[in-house]
This record gives C-alpha cells, structure tokens and sequence, in this order.
C-alpha cells in the first residue's frame, strides 16, 4: 500500500478500536461520533470519511476478528467441507469469549431492515474467504455438479443471522450458538452436497442434532 493508503488503513484501526474499547466501558452502542472520534484521536469528520456512519462502525467491529484467519491457518489440513465448520467453530469461540460484548453488537446490527444488513455483513473480505472454501469444496467433488456457489453461501448466511437474532432475543444460549449453527449449517451443505460427501455430512448432522437435545428438553419430552 501507498504511504497514503498506510495511513488510512491505521487511522480505520483507531477508530474500530476507539469504538471497540467504548462499547465495553459503556455496555451498549449508544456512542457519539464525536466520543469515537476523541477517543480515537482523529478529527470529527473522520469516521464519517471513512465509514459514513455509526451503524457501518459497528459493523465493522463483527467483522474484526483479528485473529481470526491466522488461527485458522493453522489447523491441520482437512477437506473443504470440514474446514467450513471449522471456521464455524473458530468465529463462534470469540462470541463465547465475550458473550456480553458481541451481544451488543448483534443486538444494534439486528435492529435494521434484514436485506440492509445482509448487505453490510457481506464485506468483500468475508465474501471472498466463504466463496473460496465454497469453490474448493466443488473442486473436491463434494457439491453437486453445476451448483452456482452464491445462493448456497446466501442460504449458509442465512441460517448464521438467524441463529444470532435468536441469540439476542434469549432463545438460544450461548452455548448452544454452535449446534444450532453447524446443524442448519449441515443441512444446508447436505442438500447441496454430492454423493461422495453424503454421508460425512450426514454424520455431521445427527452430532448437531444429538448436541440440540442434549442442551434442551422439547415441550413434548418434558410433558
């Protein structure tokens, strides 16, 4: 990157951790510009420049899962379609981490038109690491032949916004985040999935499945 671009990119940083550091001080998403600003040691014009408005803020923040990728790189080498639960995996673990921290944010992205978000959340970043393991699932073999990756990263986004507006909302524990996650998750990819990577997912499936009702008891059960 240019000198230019450097200084850009340290001064989105600043501002992303100004915000990050408030809303844990304060317990919500209530901010100013003008606090992030002061925090972040810009002028108040800034995070408007750079991210035209709260809301994209935060964000912002859901997708800055700095050790995200780096964690990820370095687990033992599977097949695609087990490196997308992994990835499940990975990016739930920091909601579980700090479970009162993202709440707020889910809680504060969730409170807009659905299509909207769904716009937000689909940074090019984010698109491109699901389309990637997306496409080398197909190159393995294991999606049907001809299937479009798109609608199918669409629907897995989908069941992930779903299982966090039922988060927020106090129906699911943040515990269960990950069942609920990887069972939909499952679901989806076995629909999708070829005859060679049937049965793996199948097996994926019934251990989602077996984690749902071990973490809660169905009205019926319990009458």
């Amino acid at each position: 990157m240019s000198r230019r671009e450097d200084a850009k990119a340290e001064r989105r940083r600043r501002i992303i951790a100004a915000a990050r550091d408030l809303i844990k001080e304060t317990g919500d998403t209530g901010l100013s510009m003008r606090a992030i600003a002061a925090r972040a040691g810009v002028s108040l014009t800034t995070p408007y420049n750079l991210f035209g408005s709260k809301r994209a803020i935060v964000i912002a923040l859901l997708e800055d899962v700095r050790e995200f990728h780096e964690r990820f790189s370095q687990l033992h080498r599977v097949g695609a379609i087990d490196r997308i639960f992994q990835a499940v995996s990975i990016s739930l673990a920091y909601l579980a981490d700090d479970p009162d921290f993202y709440r707020t944010l889910w809680t504060e992205a969730l409170r807009f038109d659905s299509k909207e978000l769904r716009g937000e959340l689909q940074t090019p970043q984010r698109y491109g690491f699901w389309w990637a393991l997306l496409n080398e699932a197909s190159g393995e073999g294991a999606l049907l032949p001809d299937l479009e990756i798109d609608p199918l990263l669409r629907a897995l986004d989908s069941v992930y916004v779903a299982a966090m507006l039922a988060w927020v909302l106090g129906s699911v524990e943040v515990h269960e985040l990950e069942a609920h996650v990887g069972y939909g998750y499952a679901l989806t990819l076995r629909g999708a999935a070829s005859d060679a990577a049937a049965a793996r997912l199948e097996r994926r499936l019934h251990g989602y499945q077996k984690d749902l009702l071990r973490h809660r008891v169905t009205p019926l059960a319990a009458a």
